[in-house]
């Protein structure tokens, strides 16, 4: 919004200095002493507020407070006059030609400034009341417009069941014009009759307003005109509600049935269907789950609800693109029909999430049973376009009443134990439980914790030196974050990181390990003992378009050598966008940073990545190190990794060091580096400075 704008008119400079000095911190001032130029300064700039001295040379206050109020484009400008006058002669004429208030002379400066604030304050509110009144205006002719053009007949009435709004169609189907219903009970105007039986209907409007919630007339209705005319329609009626609960009103949408069932059916089934697959979708399996429950009371029986997710779908979906995604969603949904039957609700209720909704089952066993034919169906390879895809399902089962007092917590229950089994190593399916219940509690707990630590930059950093093989002394080391309980005791990164991921809270988190690791390589650097230091990055991160600016800000404020820092990225951080992450690789590069690609092997391990992206180090996972000893196969693989990295001219940095073993068969391969408790665990950071960083060699 523009800043306010106060003109002075006054011929002695003195009160104008005076009145500048009180209002200046309200508003832009304008000022003259030349009372003939006012109105040309008016006209230009059409300040919110006119302060006019009464008894000027040549053209007085009155005088410009008269062309003001004459001039269609100034009249509403709020004129305020200055004056020693205080006779009621001169106030009369004051108000008369439409002066708002007075500033008396001499000026009380703090006086002045608390009228200027005011008036200011309600030409703001104006112009703000203008822009709503406005804006109200321009959507009462835009909903006018929509609602006198729509097919369908619409009827609003006031919460005594009196027509306040009457569209054409409905005029028409009613026979009633606007005047004639506007004012009248909508039963008058509304006359609805059994369709068989010629008997009076009760109108969906007083309905809807009785029960607060949207209503359909019943079935096998006609409407009979004014003139006597019949149709058959159908329609929904919904209450108008406040934001205190209070009904205001009601509104029902009815249309000829003759014309238009064929749209009205396919509306109703797009409605409550999904379009893809022609599911069921999350608002009819909600209301299928409530039917269940009120039966279930009277049955004493039981209803379970399972909630079946694919696997690794958005990678899927992104790798591939959406039409192979909607293929897999269609022929998971056949095969889920084929299981489940047609007696059972099966509902697509996300985008890679379905619904299957039992009832009479007996303690679990069926769900148990229809849960395993769902796992087992998902195994079998999907084929598109002559492309095998492999798939499997996490499930989770929650049991009304067992667990569950209603349909959102039934379904909240059956989602909770879902991801329960996704974090347990997917392809299964999980019983909601009391010990699950604790689990989501313990997580929210640790959100908390973890939410706290990032307020107070609390968060501690563990090193684990990077050794050179070759050369035995320490060249680097892994920077590693751990969270402090209030105990005192460390919590592991496993237990927060996926949280950080799934709460959005990555983004702090990663900034503040970066900026405390390059604090670190500052004081190493200080002590003339400089490492690289290597920085774990999510693939959030990396998909944030700020990320490299971040990390150029971190590395200026630091004053660290951009060279001796090497941030880490998975492979699953590579495959969203390439030619997103692709630009953000580069941009990190040209920082002069060097960039690791971690855990290699375990991912979506692709050639054309490694070629294409500016990656400088590759970091052979630790799982193949581990198996080195005693597995052929995690030999074969770590010799292979270690051949690709050399034609790639690739730094090669080992993983998981645990035997002397391995560490000599990796050096023999030409691995540049390794890490791993063979040589030191990972430790606090006053530990690697007084172990390596105070002595007088690195050497192991």
């Amino acid at each position: 919004m523009r800043s306010q704008k106060v003109l002075i008119v006054d011929d002695e400079p003195v009160n104008i200095v005076i009145l500048e000095a009180a209002v200046s911190s309200l508003a832009h001032v304008i000022s003259t002493s030349n009372s003939l130029e006012a109105l040309q300064l008016i006209r230009h700039h059409k300040p919110d507020l006119l302060i006019l001295d009464i008894n000027m040379p040549k053209c007085s206050g009155f005088d410009i407070c008269e062309a003001v109020k004459a001039d269609i484009n100034l009249r509403e400008i709020p004129v305020l006059f200055v004056t020693s006058f205080t006779d009621v002669k001169n106030e009369h004429k004051a108000l008369a030609l439409g002066a708002i208030d007075f500033i008396s002379k001499p000026i009380d400066i703090e006086l002045c400034r608390m009228r200027v604030k005011n008036h200011l304050l309600i030409q703001k509110q104006k112009s703000q009341l203008t822009v709503y009144s406005e804006r109200i205006f321009e959507e009462k002719e835009q909903l006018n417009i929509t609602l006198n053009a729509i097919a369908d007949g619409v009827i609003a009435t006031d919460a005594d069941g009196l027509v306040t709004f009457i569209n054409p169609v409905a005029q028409r189907l009613t026979g009633f014009n606007e005047f004639e219903a506007c004012g009248r009970l909508v039963t008058d105007i509304m006359e609805l009759r059994d369709a068989s039986t010629n008997a009076t209907m009760i109108n969906p409007v007083l309905h809807t307003m009785e029960v607060k919630r949207p209503v359909a007339m019943a079935l096998n209705v006609k409407l009979v005109s004014k003139q006597g005319n019949e149709c058959r329609v159908e329609d929904t009626a919904s209450p108008i509600i406040d934001a205190y609960g209070n009904v205001k009103g009601a509104v029902i949408v009815f249309q000829d049935l003759s014309e238009s069932v064929a749209m009205a059916v396919q509306m109703t089934h797009l409605t409550n269907h999904d379009h893809l697959t022609g599911l069921p979708n999350r608002v009819l399996l909600h209301d299928r789950v409530e039917q269940s429950i009120n039966q279930t009371d009277k049955l004493h029986q039981s209803v379970a609800l399972l909630l079946i997710d694919i696997d690794n779908f958005k990678y899927l979906n992104d790798a591939l693109g959406h039409k192979v995604g909607d293929s897999i969603i269609l022929s998971v949904s056949e095969r889920l029909k084929h299981v489940c039957g047609e007696s059972v609700t099966l509902a697509r209720v996300g985008g890679d999430e379905f619904a299957c909704l039992l009832t009479d089952t007996g303690a679990g066993a069926s769900a148990d049973s229809v849960a395993m034919s769902c796992l087992q169906s998902a195994r079998e390879p999907i084929y598109i376009d002559g492309r095998q895809h492999q798939l499997s399902l996490s499930i989770g089962i929650s049991l009304y009443p067992q667990d569950a007092t209603n349909a959102e917590e039934l379904m909240r229950h059956s989602d909770t134990a879902m991801y329960r089994a996704k974090a347990t190593g997917k392809n299964k399916f999980c019983f909601f439980s009391n010990d699950l219940q604790l689990a989501v509690r313990k997580r929210v707990e640790m959100e908390v914790k973890l939410r706290k630590a990032l307020d107070d930059n609390s968060l501690t950093l563990f090193f684990q030196p990077k050794y050179d093989l070759n050369l035995n002394k320490i060249v680097g080391a892994e920077s590693l974050v751990r969270l402090v309980d209030e105990d005192g005791s460390i919590i592991a990164p496993d237990e927060f990181i996926p949280l950080s991921e799934e709460t959005g809270l990555i983004h702090r988190l990663g900034k503040q390990v970066l900026e405390k690791s390059c604090q670190f390589i500052a004081q190493c650097a200080d002590a003339n003992k400089p490492l690289k230091i290597a920085v774990n990055v999510s693939a959030q991160q990396i998909a944030n378009p700020t990320f490299a600016k971040e990390v150029e800000q971190v590395i200026t404020a630091s004053g660290i050598d951009p060279r001796l820092l090497e941030l880490e990225v998975t492979e699953s951080a590579l495959m969203a966008d390439f030619e997103q992450t692709r630009n953000m690789l580069l941009a990190l590069s040209s920082l002069g940073i060097s960039l690791a690609l971690d855990d290699f092997g375990t991912g979506y391990s692709s050639l054309s990545y490694l070629r294409q992206f500016p990656l400088n180090v590759l970091k052979i996972d630790r799982s193949f190190v581990k198996d080195m000893d005693d597995e052929p196969q995690a030999l074969d693989i770590v010799t292979a990794i270690a051949r690709l990295a050399k034609c790639l001219d690739m730094v090669l940095v080992a993983e998981g060091l645990e035997t002397e073993l391995q560490f000599h068969l990796l050096r023999q391969l030409g691995c540049d580096y390794g890490q791993g408790f063979y040589m030191c665990k990972p430790i606090p950071d006053v530990e690697f400075t007084d172990r390596f960083i105070k002595q007088t060699s690195l050497s192991i």
